[in-house]
């Protein structure tokens, strides 16, 4: 599973920049214990004559994804008149807690949304998941996009879409108080210090699940210790999750938090409800740091609100060693069959319907949607700036919670929200991270 970090980020420059790819990524939800260990299920009979074989179908997308996802199932159950299935949205952030407890339980959906990695490999290992190794064309998706849910070289899942991280922010509030979008730490720090003193909050943060918080302490540690940071601590080899690094990447953000960064209460606000985004939309917030299903929240909540919306980069830390195009980013949605689906066969034609470039096409032009899938072409002026970022970035942190292993990727999202609130010390939280890193990762 760590193999195929390193060559995430070559397999992102190479395939993305010649083909030109989280709510989100789609973004990383809480981590959950590990699922207990399930032997596979046997095949089971074909549905009677005159009857239609029934699949559940779990996902998180909202927004335009959600209305392009229904309209595919719909197409999907026109095409096989034989087959009926539920599809069930489920919020992101208690969708992993609910999707283990079926599992463990022996009663997973047909068909389902992960962020592959190591959320999806604790499943793989304990036989829940079935392998589509030879049963999907491999050649359809971008390599960055398919290793995320390859282990042992089989393949447990296929990618439709890829997220980067950018900050965004309101270019009318800039552009009120003449600001521009920052190149450097300093610059930034510069912003944050200046809309302070307008009243503006300068960053709206949701940190009630601790996921979206996190990025920070990625970026930071990123832009301080540069884009091999995480991969020797994970790895065991070089640096480790004590390093200075990191330690110095919770002071940055203590400070951050210190010069009241962030709006008031931020480790209690759910992202899920939308009120982080609420004070962008009213005006309250100049700035917030979030996964590229952004647009699609706010083409579905407040689409007047698209216009003021500019996008930059984390910037870089003088003396640092992280680069402003080393991105943290991940995949989302990857489709995968539970092992214990009674029609194999009609979920792995869900997953194609569900992975066809048809739909990915249909992401990119309506939600903004970096592509998984090989042939898609930008239109949408944010989609295109959003595969630019990727085009040219020099390296793609993937997300911590989706890579570490379930236990350590809990403990992060754990250590951060408390450094955010202020209740553990840096050295502290570095110190209690490498500690149970020793225990769970293997040389």
């Amino acid at each position: 599973m760590k193999k195929w970090i390193t060559m995430l980020c070559v397999g992102v420059l190479f395939i993305i920049s010649a083909c030109s790819g989280t709510k989100p990524a789609t973004t990383a939800a809480p981590a959950t214990p590990e699922a207990k260990p399930a032997q596979p299920a046997a095949a089971a009979p074909a549905a009677p004559a005159g009857e239609k074989k029934k699949l559940s179908f779990w996902y998180i997308d909202t927004g335009k994804r959600k209305e392009l996802i229904e309209a595919t199932v719909q197409k999907f159950m026109k095409d096989h008149p034989g087959v009926e299935v539920e599809a069930v949205q489920i919020p992101n952030d208690p969708y992993k807690t609910k999707l283990s407890v079926a599992m463990g339980g022996g009663n997973p959906p047909d068909v389902f949304h992960s962020w592959g990695g190591g959320w999806l490999k604790q499943f793989a290992s304990a036989n829940q998941v079935l392998d589509l190794t030879g049963k999907i064309d491999s050649n359809a998706f971008l390599p960055a996009g398919l290793d995320v849910a390859t282990f042992d070289k089989k393949v447990y899942g296929a990618p439709l879409a890829m997220s980067v991280v950018p900050f965004y922010y309101n270019k009318e509030i800039f552009a009120k108080y003449n600001l521009t979008p920052p190149q450097t730490y300093d610059e930034f720090l510069t912003i944050v210090d200046k809309l302070k003193k307008e009243n503006i909050i300068p960053i709206a943060l949701a940190n009630q699940t601790k996921w979206p918080a996190a990025f920070y302490l990625m970026y930071f540690a990123n832009r301080l210790g540069g884009s091999e940071i995480f991969n020797e601590a994970f790895e065991r080899k070089g640096r480790t999750f004590e390093d200075e690094t990191y330690v110095k990447a919770g002071e940055m953000i203590q400070d951050l938090v210190k010069r009241g960064a962030f709006n008031p209460g931020f480790n209690g606000i759910q992202y899920d409800t939308g009120n982080s985004r609420q004070l962008m939309y009213t005006g309250k917030a100049a700035m917030e740091m979030q996964t590229s299903s952004y647009i699609n929240n706010i083409r579905a909540e407040s689409p007047d609100f698209e216009k003021k919306v500019g996008m930059f980069l984390f910037p870089a830390i003088t003396g640092g060693k992280g680069k402003v195009t080393d991105l943290v980013g991940g995949v989302s949605p990857v489709f995968s069959v539970a092992a214990k689906s009674k029609y194999p066969a009609e979920a792995i034609e869900l997953v194609k319907a569900l992975t066809s470039k048809e739909l990915a096409q249909q992401m990119a032009d309506q939600a903004s949607t970096i592509s998984a899938v090989k042939g898609v072409t930008y239109s949408d002026p944010f989609a295109k700036e959003l595969n630019d970022m990727l085009s040219k970035a020099t390296s793609m942190q993937t997300f911590y919670d989706q890579t570490l292993p379930a236990e350590l990727a809990e403990l992060h999202k754990d250590t951060t929200q408390n450094i955010f609130g202020n209740s553990m010390t840096p050295a502290a939280a570095a110190k209690e991270m490498e500690a149970k890193a020793k225990e769970v990762l293997k040389k």
